[in-house]
């Protein structure tokens, strides 16, 4: 018998997942850890390598990560970001690596890439478009999140400190420990790994250029998001 949307999501707020911001040599990471709604943990300044040991000491399950995962090959932009532009869902573009070395600008990405190097050994990347078991991580970012949960027309860039926190709220997280626009970036992509852990993900990409993680919620559940955060949406 399979289970409910209700038990999974039971199964899932069980269990403690991670969502990484990624910065670059001055920055590091900002580690968030989720439990339910429940702010675990929240660390700035994490180099790469310091990641897996955190998550193994919480129990982590399935990590989010706010980077690329792979560079793009050839001219043409990853699958992910050209079937993300035709929801409506603007990104970064993805360089090959050759190019992303002509640019201080595309630090991040490098720094990104040592954050699955470092996670490999415990928590692989999702090769696949869909989760099935065991530890791992894969990518996503806050403004695909927020569009995935409030729709592209409503979710704003240029808003993303106040009407990323309200979100969160709305969703019933605590962001009092989440001091940081950073910090609040990588709640949303631990709890985008707890929406990967029920089932419930939109995915864009192929395995040739990697896939990105969404939440997957209905329109009914978006308004009801958006009236939960009042003039802030």
């Amino acid at each position: 018998m399979k289970a409910s949307d209700q038990q999974k999501k039971g199964i899932a707020d069980q269990l403690a997942v991670a969502g990484v911001d990624v910065g670059a040599h001055k920055k590091l990471c900002n580690l968030v850890i989720l439990r339910g709604t429940e702010v675990v943990a929240s660390i700035s300044q994490i180099a790469p390598e310091d990641l897996p040991a955190l998550c193994i000491e919480h129990g982590v399950q399935v990590v989010g990560v706010d980077a690329p995962c792979i560079w793009r090959k050839g001219s043409a932009a990853r699958q992910a970001e050209r079937d993300m532009a035709r929801a409506g869902v603007s990104s970064f573009s993805t360089p090959t690596e050759e190019q992303g070395q002509s640019s201080r600008f595309y630090d991040w990405m490098f720094f990104g890439m040592r954050v699955y190097a470092a996670l490999a050994a415990t928590h692989p990347r999702l090769q696949a478009a869909r989760y099935t078991s065991g530890s791992v991580c894969f990518e996503t970012f806050p403004h695909a999140i927020t569009c995935a949960l409030l729709g592209a027309d409503v979710a704003s860039a240029a808003l993303k400190s106040t009407q990323r926190k309200a979100l969160l709220e709305a969703l019933g997280i605590d962001t009092t420990k989440l001091k940081s626009v950073d910090a609040r970036d990588a709640a949303l992509c631990a709890l985008t790994a707890q929406f990967l852990l029920r089932g419930k993900t939109r995915t864009y990409g192929d395995a040739v250029g990697g896939f990105i993680h969404v939440p997957e919620v209905t329109p009914d559940d978006a308004v009801a998001i958006i009236a939960k955060m009042g003039k802030f949406a």
